[in-house]
């Protein structure tokens, strides 16, 4: 009896043994867990959000898109002698629409609220000489580069100022809202050193101011001041010494993706079949496009 006794507490002490001793499978850690569900979810918000992207259509069925835009920036965007719209964006965005088969609405804003009026879906991109920048980047979509630029200042001809340092304590005009405010903030030397910093509606008034002697200098994108050059022979010169060199894009609404390709391919086919360059010798005498 005792034998009997013995062998059944043997065999259950075993059959406890193999069961603790048996391997577990191992619960999946929370982090393990939290990667997972990150890499699956990724893919599918990133198609969620695709799918959404209904941006193209919303043209196409309107038949138009609305550009946003400063009508006193020349030689990008500007009213002729006859009040006209006119300029190198406009005849490029006019024919981006014809390639997109829809219409193109150019409408003035006030450029210093250009982001607030394309987040309010008053117009529906903005393109007239808007620069990229990282602080627009976080707070748009933008588009790949289509032409460089370079911040310059500008002075009578018989100005005494020819260097950026001789603009310690002088007046300096500015566009509000352009990216010439950021280049002259970006530089702490000369934005220390400035006497005012007086900002402006647009360029024409203040390159008025500065031949009035009102301001002395006018911080502005390389081809407006060229341009008003070439108009007024002997009155301003462009101090050799730049602020900044940048990139010109195309601004749209964040997650509209599919209208800012159509847009880009329509900008593709127009540098291969020519009609870029074609714009641009107009307004340039060269191809300055880069996209």
């Amino acid at each position: 009896m005792k034998k009997i006794l013995l062998f059944a507490l043997v065999a259950v002490l075993a059959a406890a043994c193999l069961i603790g001793c048996a391997p577990q499978a191992e619960a999946p850690s929370e982090s393990a867990s939290a990667s997972d569900a990150g890499s699956a979810s990724a893919p599918a918000d990133e198609s969620a959000a695709a799918a959404s992207d209904d941006s193209l259509q919303k043209i196409k069925d309107k038949g138009e898109f609305i550009m946003g835009m400063d009508v006193s920036f020349p030689p990008m965007g500007f009213k002729d002698e006859s009040g006209n719209i006119t300029g190198f964006d406009v005849e490029m965005a006019q024919a981006v629409a014809d390639h997109m088969g829809v219409k193109v609405v150019f409408q003035p804003i006030d450029w210093s609220s250009n982001i607030m009026e394309l987040s309010s879906g008053t117009v529906d991109l903005l393109w007239n000489g808007f620069t990229i920048t990282d602080e627009r980047k976080e707070k748009l979509l933008m588009s790949d580069p289509y032409m460089e630029n370079t911040q310059v200042v500008v002075v009578t001809a018989d100005s005494p100022i020819t260097k950026l340092s001789d603009l310690a304590g002088k007046k300096l005009a500015v566009q509000d809202g352009s990216s010439a405010q950021i280049a002259i903030s970006e530089n702490k030397e000369l934005s220390d050193s400035i006497g005012e910093q007086v900002d402006f509606k647009d360029n024409v008034t203040a390159l008025m101011d500065v031949k009035t002697g009102t301001v002395d200098a006018l911080a502005v994108d390389s081809v407006v001041a060229n341009y008003y050059l070439a108009k007024t022979p002997g009155e301003y010169v462009i101090l050799e010494e730049t602020l900044a060199p940048e990139e010109y894009g195309i601004g749209f609404r964040k997650g509209e993706e599919s209208f800012m390709n159509a847009v880009m391919d329509a900008l593709k086919q127009m540098k291969e079949d020519g009609t870029a360059a074609e714009i641009s010798q107009k307004w340039f005498g060269k191809d300055v496009t880069t996209f």
